[in-house]
Parts: structure tokens; C-alpha cells; sequence
């Protein structure tokens, strides 16, 4: 099982510190919690959307490896979406624009009607099956699993191009529509745009575009923007995007503006020059990318995105089929802005672990430590097996976990160290936890400026985050 979280605390500046003891509470044993997700949470399901709606369900959609249907399942949980029952909604057509390939869809509840936006070509082979359009189809009904959808129309783009990959969301009262089109004249695949809605087809103004892929991580392989997704937080809004094709070299970026800004002005919007997000041979994640945003059960914000577990793809890596849906934390710098870090890795959710001042248990280099460092450093895998031993393991280094040494110093080892160099966690009546050490059960795991086994009435009380 994983180790319950807790809150969302930032890691402190500066070098390593030092975190004064406090007397121990009462130990709880840590009791047994419903497991979190586990990645990758959906296998074959790429261009994932997870929301989470009013109705208290997670919604899930995302593209198939047939690229043949549009399909969406639902859960209470997060985790429940893994093992969800999912309909078919919609199939591609028997001939016409929408009887190749369908790609991207995205779920929204616009003026009480759900409606699921996609993009799709015609059959046929040749490069006319890369003919793709936007189009949307719409339910008759309040629940999106249980009515009737049909075809509503096809999104009125300012140009006749290739377009896709389009969301909706509304800011300061006026629902908004941005997407990654083809527009004559500029020499790259795709660029980003915005404009607000008139109706779920139609725009109310002229289109506004945002990005053209010019930065040398945009443009390896394909010049892409593609993908966008929004999240506002902080005073701002934050779009993130997809960039360069779709092997381990696709990447996320993020363009930024203030909440109070006209959005419609390029000018408002400022470009990360280099990408948020990336591929992880460390963690074995490749290709990151086309994300969107949802919060956990909690309510802190999570990345969803889709990768692969490998890097080497025979052929067109749009007919790999393993780009898996796989979601994490999103935590935040110092300044407000979204910190992604590095793709987790596959299995269950990874925590911090934090001293009262909120510095970090940190991993850098083969050193663990107590202090601040960059979020995937601070990132451990905690995971209790039917006996109650706790492994703890850095996501940087997957064949490593923190262990009690022969000495009762603090290091890594193999993953082969025995169940008696692990920890026995406990969980105080105020939500913190103690690690207690296997072989010696009197004392536990505290923070100092050198990690030590201290005698357990005396040690740290570990927030887990």
C-alpha cells in the first residue's frame, strides 16, 4: 500500500538545515488507506483528459491507438479510473471527413450541453488522411455516459488548415477556445491560437495567435505547438503546450500572463525559453506531453499527461500504441509558478517528506540530506508491504532505497538491502509521521544536518507531502 499524503508544504531556501527535535506524540500505527494511483493509470490512452466535475466523478478521455472512436469512463477516484468501465460514444464514419483517423478529444459541459471536441481526417490512405479538422459531437442528455451523442458540427477555424487539439475554459466570466492550427503563410506544422467562443462552433472575434514553434526544442522532428491546456493560479494563467514530435523528444512548454491581462493581446503572454517538462531516462519516462489539469480528491492540482516506457520506437511513432495516460503532484515554486518537475516513473505516487521548518529529505548524486533541492530530488517513493516495512526510494534512483546502515548511519542501498535496514512507519495523532528503524525499534529516523538514528521519543515528526 502507499503511505496516505498529507498537505502541500514548500521546501525551504538555502543550504542544508539543521530541524530541532520535538517530543514524540502518541504513535498511531499507520493505518491501512485505500491505494492511490498507481502509474500508468490508463495503458494505450494518450492525449489524456482527467477532470473532475461537479457531480463529484473523475471523467477520463483520451486517443486510442485505432484512432477510431471517441470513448470516455468515470470513477469517484483518481485511481478508479484505472479499472473503470468505458463507453464508445461516437465511431468514426464510413466515409467523409471524419472517417479516418480521430485524435485528441476533450470533454466540456459548455451552456448545459455536454460536448466532446476531437479532431479528425477521411480515410482512403495517402496524405489525405493528414486532412485533419476540429470537429465536436454533443449529448441529449445530463449524463455523458448515458445519453446519445451525435455529430454537432465542425469548428468554424479562421482557416481551412490542418487543426486539432483543442480546450475551452472560461476566464473573468467569458468562455474562451485555443487550439494548434496550421495557418497559411508560416512555415511549421502547427501554432497556437485563441479567441472567444460565440457559440461551442463559432468564434466571437477574430483569432489571437499566441506561439509559433521557433525555440530550438520546439521544432525537433515537426515545428509544433500543439496541445494546449490552462490552468489559473496564483494571479496568473499558465498554458501549457506540446512541442516537437511525438518520440522521446516531445516536451511540454508554458506560456504565462497575468489573470487581470486581456488574454487577446500575444503581448500579454510571456514564453518559458525552455521547456517544463521532458523526458526522464532516470525515472524511464520518454516523450512526455499533452497534458491537461485536474486536482486530486484533496483538492491539490494534478499533471495529467501521457509517455511511454521506452525511448526506441520501430516506425512512425504515431502507430507505437503505448503512450499511457500517468498523473503526479503539481507543486509550486517560491514565486507561484508551477513546478513540474520530471516525470515520476511508473508505480505508486511519490511524496516528500518535510522536518518541521519545512526542509526536505533530499537525494542528490548518491547524498542524502536534509535541505532544499530541485523537487524530483525530494521526490521518494514510500511503499508498506503486509508486514509493515516501509520502503523508501528515490524516484532517481529506481535500484536504490534509503537504508538504516550496518553502522545505524542513514544511506542508500540496493534494493536487495534486508527488510531489517528498512523503517516501520507510524503516524501521530496530529497527521505526522515517525520512521522508526526495523532492526532497532526504539529508535527512528531524524533530521539533522547529518540523517541519524535517534532514540524514537526524541526524533522528527516527518510531514509527508
Amino acid at each position: 500500500m502507499t503511505i496516505s499524503l498529507s498537505r502541500r508544504a514548500f521546501v525551504a531556501g538555502g543550504a542544508a538545515l539543521p530541524i530541532a527535535c520535538t517530543p514524540m506524540a502518541a504513535h498511531l500505527p499507520l493505518p491501512s488507506a485505500d491505494a492511490g494511483p498507481v502509474n500508468p493509470l490508463v495503458r494505450q490512452r494518450a492525449d489524456a483528459q482527467v477532470f473532475r466535475h461537479d457531480d463529484g466523478f473523475y471523467y477520463l478521455t483520451g486517443s486510442v491507438p485505432e484512432y477510431d472512436r471517441l470513448v470516455l469512463r468515470r470513477s469517484k477516484t483518481i485511481a478508479g479510473l484505472a479499472t473503470a468501465e468505458e463507453r464508445v460514444l461516437w465511431r468514426h464514419q464510413a466515409s467523409g471527413p471524419m472517417s479516418g483517423f480521430i485524435w485528441a478529444p476533450e470533454l466540456h459541459l459548455i451552456d448545459g450541453r455536454w460536448i466532446m471536441y476531437f479532431a479528425a481526417g477521411p480515410s482512403g490512405g495517402g496524405e489525405d488522411v493528414f486532412r485533419i479538422r476540429t470537429f465536436a459531437v454533443v449529448c441529449d442528455g445530463p449524463d455523458p455516459m448515458a445519453g446519445n451523442w451525435t455529430v454537432l458540427g465542425q469548428f468554424q477555424a479562421p482557416w481551412d488548415s490542418f487543426c486539432l487539439d483543442s480546450t475551452s475554459f472560461v476566464h473573468r466570466g467569458t468562455r474562451y477556445f485555443a487550439w494548434a492550427q496550421r495557418e497559411p503563410g508560416i512555415e511549421t506544422n502547427s501554432n497556437l491560437y485563441i479567441a472567444p467562443l460565440a457559440s461551442p462552433l463559432t468564434l466571437a472575434r477574430p483569432a489571437t495567435r499566441l506561439s509559433i514553434p521557433t525555440l530550438d526544442w520546439e521544432v525537433r522532428g515537426f515545428k509544433v505547438n500543439e496541445a494546449p491546456a490552462v490552468l489559473a493560479r496564483n494571479g496568473r494563467l499558465f498554458m501549457t503546450y506540446s512541442a516537437s514530435a511525438t518520440d522521446a523528444r516531445y516536451c511540454l512548454g508554458m506560456l504565462t500572463a497575468p489573470e487581470d491581462a486581456d488574454i487577446m493581446d500575444p503581448r500579454a503572454w510571456t514564453k518559458a525559453q525552455m521547456p517544463v517538462f521532458v523526458t526522464s531516462r532516470e525515472t524511464g519516462v520518454f516523450g512526455p506531453g499533452h497534458n491537461s489539469f485536474t486536482v486530486d480528491e484533496q483538492g491539490r492540482d494534478i499533471l495529467v499527461y501521457h509517455g511511454r516506457d521506452y525511448e526506441r520506437i520501430d516506425g512512425d511513432p504515431l502507430f507505437d500504441p503505448n503512450r499511457h495516460t500517468r498523473v503526479q503532484r503539481l507543486y509550486f515554486k517560491a514565486d507561484g509558478s508551477p513546478d513540474f518537475g520530471v516525470p515520476v516513473g511508473n508505480g505508486p505516487l511519490p511524496v516528500r517528506l518535510l522536518g518541521p521548518d519545512g526542509s526536505a529529505l533530499c537525494c542528490e548524486e548518491g547524498r542524502l540530506f536534509v535541505g532544499a533541492a530541485h523537487l524530483a530530488s525530494t521526490q521518494f517513493r514510500m511503499i508498506e508491504d503486509a508486514a509493515g516495512i516501509v520502503t523508501i526510494q528515490p524516484i532517481l534512483r529506481r535500484d536504490e532505497l534509503v537504508t538504516v546502515l550496518p553502522d545505524g548511519g542513514i544511506g542508500l542501498a540496493r534494493n536487495g538491502a534486508s527488510p531489517a535496514q528498512r523503517f516501520i512507519a507510524h503516524r501521530s495523532a496530529e497527521g505526522t509521521v515517525s520512521l522508526e528503524s526495523a532492526a532497532r525499534r526504539s529508535f527512528a529516523l531524524s533530521a539533522s544536518r547529518t540523517l541519524a538514528l535517534v532514540p524514537a521519543p526524541s526524533a522528527t515528526l516527518w510531514r509527508v507531502d
